[in-house]
């Protein structure tokens, strides 16, 4: 059954991925993200990680793409025709080709992938009370700085999208 279910998220969350690629739709590109993070963290519940599940659903499902959609909406985006490919955009596209394919070769190649010697990994951040005593001291800063940075892009948004009228001449 766990077999199954891994396969189900994985190939939920593969197919959103693409989609939210190819999409040209803008809203239909934040739909395919909230199904691919749904895919993931079904796939976290999967690893016994139900604090990390939640996180992601609260924080990148709810809060992200929440913020992406008012985003779009507020810009109002619409789909772009599609352009033809530049030299860099294929050599870029032929790099990561090329990546994949050496990945994929050593891996069959070698046979298998290593799993990590559990008993050499810390037990350490397996609750919620040192994940809370990390969060709030040790990472404080960096949550402080992203949540700034996240407070003005939101700004920018608004003010970039605000519709100046176009004042009439006088008579």
């Amino acid at each position: 059954m766990a077999s199954i279910l891994f396969l189900l998220f994985s190939t939920l969350t593969v197919l959103c991925a693409v989609g939210v690629v190819v999409n040209k739709n803008a809203v239909n590109a934040a739909g395919c993200l909230l199904l691919c993070l749904v895919g993931v963290a079904g796939l976290f519940v999967q690893l016994d990680a139900y604090l990390l599940a939640f996180i992601l659903l609260l924080v990148y499902a709810g809060a992200v793409v929440a913020l992406f959609l008012f985003i779009i909406m507020l810009l109002d985006v619409q789909g772009r025709q599609s352009f033809g490919f530049s030299g860099i955009t294929t050599f870029a596209g032929l790099m990561a080709f090329a990546l994949l394919l050496t990945g994929l070769g050593s891996i069959a190649i070698k046979g298998h992938l290593d799993a990590p010697r559990l008993n050499r990994l810390a037990v350490e951040g397996a609750n919620l009370k040192s994940y809370a005593q990390q969060l709030f001291t040790t990472y404080l800063l960096p949550v402080q700085i992203i949540g700034f940075l996240l407070l003005i892009a939101m700004l920018g948004v608004i003010v970039l999208s605000k519709k100046h009228a176009t004042e009439e001449p006088a008579k």
